[in-house]
């Protein structure tokens, strides 16, 4: 069996510090991904996460069945932009709100197989958009990174700090609002939630 601890590899990227702010090289990584535009926690966007995870587990499970791979299941990740163009969004706005979900799985695991998992998951359940679901890369580079701890709604202060953090170090955005998602919201009480914040950025 082939282990693959993810969580401790990527450790840098899922558990970073939440003192400070940090510049890090994030390296081109898969995922499986969705896309669409409205609000977090419509409709639209409650059937994305429920495709993301509907493919991820089976996956997962099945590759150490059948691969003999076995490695943990990543969080939930999410790239936020403004539908109308630019990295910013407005939040009063939140028809007009893009968004990518993602769920990382490793190279190890081929695109055939995971094709062949979502067929199976289509004969047995067939969630919404699990058609949609895609597998790509993502190649974010030089990055502006913190641990954010607290309710999503409370993040500005701590996005303003990475920010100006970035600038003073000469950095620039150029990638869209990253959230990673390591606390669940199910079960965490909001002022506990961990959330991974993290921008591209680029020399000034």
């Amino acid at each position: 069996m082939d282990k693959l601890d993810l969580r401790k590899d990527l450790k840098y990227l899922y558990q970073p510090s939440g003192k400070t702010p940090a510049i890090v090289e994030v390296p081109t990584m898969r995922f499986l991904t969705i896309e669409g535009v409205g609000g977090v926690g419509r409709e639209a966007f409650q059937e994305a996460i429920g495709a993301l995870f509907s493919l991820g587990y089976p996956v997962k499970f099945g590759a150490k069945k059948r691969l003999e791979i076995d490695y943990p299941v990543m969080p939930l990740e999410g790239l936020y932009w403004n539908a109308d163009g630019g990295f910013e969004f407005d939040s009063s706005r939140p028809e007009r709100m893009a968004w990518k979900l993602m769920m990382m799985v490793p190279d190890a695991i081929p695109d055939d197989f995971i094709e062949v998992m979502r067929a199976e998951v289509a004969e047995k359940k067939n969630p919404p958009r699990l058609a949609d679901v895609r597998i790509e890369t993502l190649a974010e580079g030089a990055s502006v990174q913190i641990m954010y701890v607290g309710p999503y709604d409370g993040e500005t202060a701590t996005v303003e700090r990475m920010l100006t953090f970035a600038a003073e170090q000469g950095y620039e955005v150029a990638g869209a609002h990253h959230e990673i998602y390591i606390g669940d919201p199910n079960r965490a009480a909001p002022e506990k939630l961990q959330t991974v914040l993290r921008y591209g950025v680029r020399k000034r």
